[in-house]
């Protein structure tokens, strides 16, 4: 007896294709391509490091790099991730003491995951332009 391949094909779960995305799922999603971003700016930080510690030349270019529209867009992008990794990690945190499992509880505290996030990187933001003497 001849097998079709396709009878043997088992559905992945879940498929994004049927269901529709919940905050839930785009916060764990995001949550995950945060941490690949962070790693990656960590290195970019201790290219910083290095260019700081090479001489004013080498630190020059790179913060003329930072400087640059491209530069702060993704400076601005990787506090925004640093966040809301760092709120998505204290929510973890809250679950495992078995608390705020509820589904009303589940999506407050995503959504506060979300403002909180916001309203510190535009505070860290603001914070960086008033340090740094442009506001």
């Amino acid at each position: 007896m001849k097998h079709h391949p396709s009878k043997h094909i088992r559905p992945l779960s879940p498929n994004i294709q049927i269901y529709r995305p919940q905050l839930t799922s785009v916060l764990s999603i995001a949550n995950r391509i945060t941490g690949v971003f962070l790693s990656a700016c960590a290195i970019v930080l201790v290219v910083w490091l290095i260019a700081a510690a090479s001489g004013h030349e080498t630190y020059s270019r790179f913060h003329n790099l930072i400087a640059s529209w491209p530069g702060q867009i993704l400076l601005l992008a990787a506090i925004f991730a640093f966040f809301l990794h760092l709120c998505g990690g204290i929510r973890h945190l809250v679950w495992d003491t078995v608390r705020g499992f509820e589904l009303r509880q589940i999506y407050a505290s995503g959504w506060i995951v979300v403002a909180a996030s916001v309203v510190l990187t535009l505070v860290c933001w603001f914070a960086s332009l008033l340090i740094g003497g442009q506001v």
